[in-house]
């Protein structure tokens, strides 16, 4: 193995996939986390340079650090570790479900937290270590649909800047040569129940009213992994919209537009 490596839960789909490819195909070794999509995973990794597949289902977070400490134990080079996948399941801010909570807790929140600890106390590599927790601009601009999944994402958020100042102090896992990052993306794919229209118009309400590309989240989190900034920094890469005040999600925002002919 000469590749340094780099591990994308979620990489069989999405965001996640373009992560594994954008990586694979600038010379890293990608491992792709999957729970449910096996054979996309399968085929991605065949057509990838260097790639393999690790399937775990991250609603137990105990099977999420052996992973993790299991992948360490072989890898001789392993540089980062970017905490993609989520679960994006509705609850409404006055009808929180007990249910969606603790999936959400677990997948988006936990699981990526205890990942990362192990990743800080076991992978190995001299070029220094990078996480890259993949948050939302949800959390800089708030709104009350997706309530726990929001409520996940800033708790994922909080462990951005704790794990940066634990090795700082030299008190938590990490060493003061590795690097804790947040990558918040805006609309980027279509999602839930969206319709093309409504996509169109969706991924347009930012700042610059541009669609904001999944190549530009590649690139943002490639420059991460190069270690170029400050520990315990986030990205918003969302064509400004986490600078907006959006009462709903734009989900909804485009879906009135398009109703009312306006899009």
């Amino acid at each position: 193995m000469t590749r340094p490596a780099i591990l994308v839960t979620g990489g069989a789909t999405r965001i996640g996939a373009a992560l594994v490819t954008g990586f694979a195909r600038a010379g890293w070794h990608a491992l792709i986390h999957y729970n449910s999509s096996g054979d996309a995973a399968e085929e991605l990794a065949r057509s990838l340079p260097s790639a393999e597949t690790v399937r775990c289902d991250l609603a137990d977070d105990e099977a999420a650090r052996a992973m993790i400490e299991d992948l360490a134990a072989r890898l001789p080079d392993w540089r980062c570790l970017v905490n993609s996948a989520a679960l994006f399941e509705y609850d409404g801010v006055t009808d929180c479900d007990r249910e969606t909570y603790h999936r959400a807790m677990q997948v988006n929140a936990l699981s990526p937290a205890r990942m990362a600890q192990a990743f800080l106390a076991h992978a190995r590599s001299g070029a220094g270590r990078v996480v890259i927790q993949v948050t939302d601009m949800k959390i800089a601009n708030p709104n009350p649909d997706f309530f726990s999944y929001t409520m996940s994402k800033h708790a994922l958020a909080a462990t951005i800047a704790m794990l940066a100042k634990g090795a700082m102090l030299a008190k938590g896992a990490a060493r003061t040569e590795d690097r804790i990052y947040g990558l918040a993306p805006g609309a980027i794919l279509a999602s839930h129940d969206q319709r093309e229209e409504e996509t169109e118009v969706s991924h347009r309400l930012n700042l610059l009213g541009r669609k904001t590309g999944v190549e530009e989240i590649v690139a943002a989190a490639r420059f991460l992994a190069t270690r170029a900034m400050r520990s315990g920094s986030s990205i918003f890469v969302d064509s400004g919209q986490h600078l907006l005040d959006q009462d709903r999600d734009v989900i909804w925002l485009a879906r009135e537009k398009v109703s009312k002919g306006m899009a």
